[in-house]
């Protein structure tokens, strides 16, 4: 990936159009995780950051998801090439 962006879609409202661009990482993104039960997102990059994201999708077409950033862990010596949400 050379990409230093997060888009997140809303195949609801326009499939081929990012509903939100996220734009922490400096470098190339590599992964991305989804907790199992909680609304949470973490991503990681070439910069050695590794963020963590609270992520909720509505069952109410009318709101709009939430994304928002709440840590951010560095620096680490080298990139992530995975991530996991331990259960």
């Amino acid at each position: 990936s050379c990409c230093k962006r997060l888009n997140w879609f809303d195949l609801d409202l326009a499939p081929s159009t990012p509903f939100k661009t996220l734009k922490y990482h400096e470098r190339a993104l590599r992964t991305v995780a989804f907790h199992h039960s909680l609304p949470l997102l973490a991503s990681a990059a070439d910069d050695g950051a590794l963020y963590v994201f609270h992520a909720m999708v509505y069952a109410d077409l009318a709101k709009n998801p939430l994304i928002v950033p709440l840590t951010k862990l560095q620096p680490y010596p080298s990139h992530a090439l995975d991530l996991a949400f331990h259960p």
